[in-house]
């Protein structure tokens, strides 16, 4: 084989294996750890942990960027806007009673699952060994 053999190439030769990503998955929306599921996978409310306590993998790796932001708002839009809209016509409140209740329930909604989709990201980036992992 020739050293412009494209499968020599490090981009062509096998990575390590993939580990199992709904575990992972389901272990980021409960906010452990991707590996072991025990740790806390943040410091505070959306501060990755730089490593596990539990089992010390190293989490510093991830980046979730706007990707929790994105998959909240549009869950929380299409849920929300929908349950408005049965409410709306259901019932036919007060406008100032569907914007208190709504404003309250959509950023209610929103900060609930920030976190839980960021876990979600953190888990398939583990599981897919991308960013490091």
């Amino acid at each position: 084989m020739s050293h412009d053999d494209p499968a020599l190439r490090p981009e062509f030769l096998p990575g390590p294996p993939e580990r199992p990503t709904g575990p992972a998955i389901r272990r980021g929306l409960r906010r452990r750890c991707p590996g072991c599921g025990e740790g806390s996978l943040f410091d505070g409310y959306l501060k990755l942990a730089p490593a596990c306590p539990a089992c010390g993998e190293d989490l510093s790796h991830a980046r979730a960027d706007d990707g929790p932001a994105y998959l909240s708002i549009l869950v929380t839009a299409k849920v929300m806007g929908t349950l408005q809209l049965f409410t709306y016509e259901m019932l036919q409140p007060p406008a100032w009673v569907m914007a208190v209740t709504f404003s309250i329930g959509v950023t209610a909604m929103a900060l609930y699952l920030l976190p839980r989709f960021k876990g979600l990201i953190v888990g398939v980036q583990w599981a897919k060994r991308m960013h490091g992992f």
